[in-house]
């Protein structure tokens, strides 16, 4: 795939995908077309070699697999990456009254965002509503595709300090503004109501969340970039997603997994944390004949890439980046490290991955962040407690993490697919630690 087309391809993926539910959506629409079987967790599973699968969780969450013709050297090899992004998220009762005939919506941040960049910009609301039917309820996936909301900011007359010490207060500035006088309080479920052909009094429950509607866009004089929000962690998992349905490897169980709720830890029932790979996993050799005993011995072999993007420098402040250990945009995807083992690769899974793309031909970098500044955490250490496996921490570099709308180079997501690419078809044999060949 070329890099332009891989590129808008990521731009696609991510307006699909306003939240991590339609993220899901968006994953399944692409692996039903490839012809893969949906497998609810609730029912029994049967799996036949050579055959494609995929299970959700939460709707927010979701494994996908490959089962190999040839399983003599049963393992898995894996890629792993999350769907969700730092945003606000709607209070249970979210309007909120004045002053004076102004109506605002009630907030509260869901991971760790660049606040200021949701001022003075358009946004909308996405998320699932449970609607009433009968003594039940149904989920419904919403997005308004429209602009609907604005987070004003205050102006500099007001605050003559704001160029040099504004740190906003979330329950204060952040407030999106939705109405100046025509609608009332209950007028967000009015509004979802009609969006879903439903009286207000039957609507349930809501996760609804902000979403920037700025256009994702490739921008440049020579088209070197990519802006979008969402790059964190889409596209990396968009990148994983190609990867895992062009390979092809008859000799394991090749394995993509995007989880939810990695920006607020991980530690739900659908995020790295809980038991949904290693329950997957687990079914998956049981289904296929293996004892316990068996599948023990897969994992020991087994392998997880760990996706989840990385710091490039940055053009104004590239003191912020070690001297040695940095990334840029468009030189391909980042192999992360970090002593306190929040990044969790190690010389032995590094030696694996690294050589793997060498001998593909496939370019790569290094991150490691300076000695006296405290780095992210991502998933794989979190996904490790439950299926303890050889993992690595990679991803592709990009500016402005965190923020409403970051950005990363136009050749990186072309670089990324052919990355996981090549470690999907690689043929794994691992001893321990000991060694490896392929």
């Amino acid at each position: 795939m070329d890099s332009k087309s891989a590129s808008q391809g990521l731009l696609q993926f991510i307006c699909e995908s306003p939240c991590a539910f339609f993220t899901v959506q968006a994953i399944r629409k692409r692996l039903d077309a490839a012809g893969f079987s949906y497998l609810p967790e609730g029912e029994a599973w049967k799996l036949e070699r050579g055959g494609r699968y995929y299970t959700v969780r939460n709707d927010s969450s979701l494994i996908a697999w490959k089962v190999g013709a040839d399983l003599d050297n049963f393992h898995f090899q894996m890629a792993a990456a999350h769907g969700d992004s730092p945003t606000f998220k709607l209070k249970n009762v979210p309007e909120l009254s004045g002053p004076e005939s102004y109506l605002r919506l009630d907030v509260e941040a869901y991971g760790g965002m660049i606040d200021y960049t949701w001022f003075d910009r358009p946004l909308t609301l996405a998320g699932r509503v449970y609607v009433r039917e009968g003594r039940g309820a149904r989920e419904h996936l919403v997005y308004f595709d429209r602009d609907l909301l604005l987070i004003p900011s205050l102006a500099v007359h007001m605050d003559r300090e704001v160029n040099s010490s504004f740190g906003p207060n979330r329950q204060v500035d952040l407030c999106p503004l939705w109405s100046a006088g025509k609608l009332k309080q209950g007028s967000l479920d009015d509004l979802l109501a009609a969006e879903l052909g439903c009286d207000a009094s039957d609507i349930l429950g809501r996760d609804l969340y902000l979403v920037n509607r700025q256009k994702p866009l490739i921008w440049g004089a020579a088209d070197e970039f990519v802006s979008a929000g969402h790059l964190d962690d889409l596209q990396s998992a968009y990148a994983a997603l190609e990867a895992f349905l062009a390979a092809e490897n008859t000799h394991d169980v090749s394995v993509y997994a995007c989880f939810d709720n990695e920006e607020v830890g991980s530690n739900t029932k659908q995020g790295a944390l809980s038991t949904f790979l290693a329950d997957a996993l687990q079914r998956i050799a049981a289904c296929l004949g293996r004892t316990d005993e068996q599948y023990r011995q897969a994992v020991a072999k087994s392998f997880l890439v760990s996706c989840d993007n990385a710091h490039a420098v940055h053009p104004n402040h590239p003191e912020k980046s070690d001297e040695a250990n940095r990334c840029l945009l468009n030189h391909g995807i980042v192999v992360k490290e970090a002593a306190n083992q929040l990044y969790t690769s190690d010389a032995f899974s590094r030696s694996v991955f690294e050589a793997v793309l060498t001998e593909a031909k496939v370019p790569y970098q290094t991150f490691a962040n300076r000695s006296d500044m405290r780095g992210g955490s991502t998933l794989g250490n979190l996904s490790n407690t439950q299926v303890s496996v050889h993992a690595v921490d990679v991803g592709m570099p990009q500016l402005s993490m965190h923020s409403s709308f970051e950005t990363t180079g136009v050749e990186d997501t072309a670089l990324g697919i052919a990355a996981l690419k090549a470690f999907f078809e690689a043929d794994l044999a691992i001893d321990g630690a000991a060694g490896f060949s392929f």
